[in-house]
């Protein structure tokens, strides 16, 4: 039984024009850079969503999020027949949250969510560490998996950030 069987069965109904549409963010992953315009749409979430939940709240609706856009991009690399095409970028999207995981409290201004977009789309780019890995993993999991492992590390390089900041304060 595969990963997609297991975990995933509700992404085996969607069907071809659901799931590039999702996956493709509705268009933005047909547009020029379409990681970048993913990424600047997954930003958005952190002020609407996330900025005032607990960690644990957070955390929650980060996972709930991931899991379906591993879904949704596993059933759009299928339809696509392709393997993480350029023109998904619900993986970005999805992943953009994790940057913003403050370990601290604070909660992110302007110059935080620009700072984590450059950083993020940095690591999402260059895919240093071990982060070229992760996309390696099977179906969707691979697609999201590297965008996952490049905001965790972005959310790693704001925290330390903050952390010195605080020190220096």
């Amino acid at each position: 039984m595969s990963i997609r069987d297991k975990y995933y069965p509700w992404a085996n109904s969607l069907s071809k024009e659901v799931s590039v549409n999702l996956a493709t963010l509705f268009g933005l992953g047909k547009l020029a850079a379409p990681g970048t315009w993913g990424s600047a749409a997954g930003i958005l979430l952190y002020p609407v969503i996330f900025k005032h939940c607990s960690l644990l709240e957070y955390a929650i609706l980060a996972a709930a999020l991931l899991y379906g856009a591993v879904g949704v991009c596993d059933a759009a690399e299928r339809h696509l027949n392709q393997r993480d095409p350029g023109m998904i970028n619900l993986d970005e999207f999805a992943a953009m949250p994790l940057c913003f995981i403050s370990l601290f409290g604070d909660s992110y201004g302007i110059v935080g969510l620009l700072s984590g977009f450059a950083v993020f789309r940095f690591f999402d780019i260059k895919k240093p560490f071990l982060i070229d890995k992760a996309q390696s993993l099977e179906g969707g999991l691979g697609c999201v998996a590297d965008d996952a492992a490049a905001a965790l590390a972005t959310a790693a390089c704001l925290n330390i950030c903050s952390l010195i900041w605080h020190l220096l304060s």
